[in-house]
């Protein structure tokens, strides 16, 4: 996978009906609110057109004009109160949704198998983590409130048209009529375009955070106009679809605004007619118009709206898109009867290629040093991989005690195998948070403890020590110190296996052979598998796995593969340099004899 999926159209229905259900009763007060503001606000053109009749027929007083005015600043002043409240309450329905949609985000990006999260760009992840979700939100807040108040509005004020008279009703919808023809033209294109522009808006993301994390290689390696070349397609394809968004916008919103004035003129020249006629009063006349001038804020309203609704529906898509993605799975079953490691015909391969793992068969004994070795590609870090149950084999298995240790429940599974790779994280938080991640409930003196097992006796000389904030504002470390807090937290997960994947590779020399000595003493009756270029760890190590193009060629202690002289002593020949330091030595023999 190297994209995350969109949710079509119904599944975005279906997610948008389970969020009003949610929250059945909020809704329900908000349409009853809303209905009660569109029928205040009825009130005053009626009233208003009781006053033309009044004062049409001659046999108006100054009390009853004073009345009937009154009327309509109390319809007003209700009109005003009910739509407030209503707003009122639709805007904690878009909080409270909002947060749902947010929290469920957030627990399928949990829930995503590791695999998918490393394999899909990242600023795909990140923008719909953030720019989309943020876009939802504030339509759920805005939006959705506004657009019911608008709808009731709209619905009520045409009903009073029909009221006054069917005839003028008739011709105010048919005059209307360019309206829905405008927006369907829009519908038909808006959410492909905008789903378009999302991901042109990831695509541009990606390669900003890409080039940024990269910039000293990019500046070490002269890269510099390539990337600026990259970033400037990606910031033209993102261009071009919002321009696209923008043209549909620039046809919707004149052809609606001329729909606004056509009814109104139709129903003053037809009810002028009428009037002429004797079959329509004059204050009649003049509350259809008023009505449908009124009409035209909520249309307005709606179709404003409208706009931000095909943004936040394409940008809904995409978050509900993790929804078609498999969470982890786990296979409920009985515990692991031991912590014996069985590979057995293991096969495996990245999205469909071809196959980077080839029949290994392995068995890793409880308590055991293990290190992978291999040149670059062998499969080291896959086989790392399928041991911490990260992934998954395409055949064969990889189980601990009889159990397939990818079905393992994640909480279950990290207290049987944890993964240390060359990647690590620091948090902005305090040392103190981002180590109590592997064991909330440790002592002080515990994560001292395990910070001097990785020998980072530098977390002492920080400001606050413990309570030091990192990342940020706060202190930032290096690649090194960073691996050592990532080895702490192994120290108090404590699981039985631990797998490093080349863990102490930014570490130097001597740091590195210390943290890996410290573990191997705390941990003296765990299982240690490590995967590592450095071959001072294989010859450390009880046994040593060899792998080559995907398969394993030889298994044995550092002693008995270098006498055989295959694989691993040409490795470990070339890793100390022997067959320089021959030529070194044979030049040096030559020119002594001069």
């Amino acid at each position: 996978m190297t994209t995350l999926p969109v949710a079509g159209t119904a599944h975005v229905r279906r997610a948008a009906a389970g969020l009003l259900r949610a929250e059945k009763r909020t809704v329900a007060a908000m349409v009853l609110l809303n209905a009660l503001a569109a029928v205040a606000g009825l009130g005053g053109p009626w009233l208003l057109g009781r006053i033309v009749d009044t004062v049409a027929a001659g046999d108006a007083s100054p009390a009853t004009v004073d009345r009937l005015a009154g009327g309509i600043l109390v319809c007003t002043v209700a009109q005003i109160v009910l739509a407030r409240t209503a707003l009122a309450v639709g805007y904690r329905f878009g909080e409270r949704t909002a947060a749902r949609v947010r929290e469920r985000f957030l627990d399928r990006t949990l829930a995503l198998p590791a695999a998918v999260v490393e394999r899909v760009p990242a600023g795909d992840l990140a923008t719909r983590g953030t720019a989309d979700v943020g876009t939802v939100a504030t339509t759920l807040r805005d939006a959705v409130p506004e657009v019911l108040i608008a709808a009731g509005q709209a619905l009520f004020v045409l009903v009073a048209v029909f009221v006054l008279d069917p005839l003028l009703g008739a011709v105010a919808v048919l005059c209307l009529a360019g309206i829905p023809v405008a927006t369907r033209w829009y519908l038909r294109r808006a959410r492909q375009a905008y789903l378009r522009e999302g991901a042109a808006g990831s695509a541009l993301a990606d390669e900003l955070a890409s080039t940024i994390a990269g910039a000293r290689t990019v500046e070490a390696f002269g890269l510099r106009e390539r990337r600026v070349a990259v970033v400037r397609d990606a910031t033209t394809r993102a261009r071009r679809t919002r321009l696209r968004t923008l043209f549909l916008r620039s046809v919707l919103f004149p052809a609606v605004d001329v729909s606004y004035v056509v009814p109104v003129v139709a129903v003053l020249l037809i009810g002028g007619a009428l009037y002429v006629d004797g079959r329509l009063s004059l204050g009649a006349v003049a509350a259809s118009a008023l009505y449908l001038r009124q009409l035209a804020v909520p249309l307005d309203a709606i179709l404003i709206w409208l706009e931000q609704l095909q943004s936040s529906g394409a940008s809904f898509a995409r978050v509900e898109g993790l929804a078609a993605i498999p969470a982890a799975v786990t296979v409920p079953g009985p515990p692991p009867a031991n912590d014996r490691i069985e590979v057995r015909g293991v096969r495996y391969a990245y999205d469909g290629g071809r196959d980077v793992l080839r029949g290994v068969d392995l068995t890793v004994r409880p308590g055991e040093r293990l290190a992978v070795v291999g040149r670059s590609g062998a499969g080291k870090s896959t086989l790392g991989r399928l041991l911490a149950g990260v992934d998954r084999p395409r055949g064969g298995t990889v189980t601990v005690g009889g159990v397939p240790i990818a079905d393992l429940p994640p909480d279950l599974l990290r207290r049987q195998v944890v993964l240390v790779s060359q990647e690590h994280h620091v948090f902005r938080d305090a040392v103190r948070d981002n180590l109590t991640l592997a064991a909330p409930d440790a002592t002080d003196e515990q994560l001292r403890a395990a910070l001097a097992v990785v020998g980072a006796d530098w977390v002492d000389e920080l400001p606050l020590g413990l309570d030091t904030p990192l990342g940020g504002a706060g202190v930032a470390l290096d690649g090194a110190r960073a691996q050592q807090l990532a080895l702490a937290r192994v120290v108090l997960a404590d699981p039985h296996t631990v797998v490093l994947d080349e863990a102490t590779a930014l570490l130097d020399p001597a740091t590195a052979r210390n943290a890996e000595r410290a573990l191997a003493a705390v941990l003296h009756d765990r299982t240690v598998i490590a995967v590592a270029h450095r071959l001072q760890t294989a010859h450390d190590a009880d046994r040593v796995a060899v792998l080559e193009a995907g398969r394993l060629v030889e298994l044995g202690t550092h002693d008995e593969l270098v006498a055989a002289g295959g694989a691993y002593a040409s490795l470990w020949r070339t890793w100390h340099g022997q067959d320089r330091q021959a030529t070194t030595t044979g030049w040096r023999t030559t020119a002594s004899k001069r």
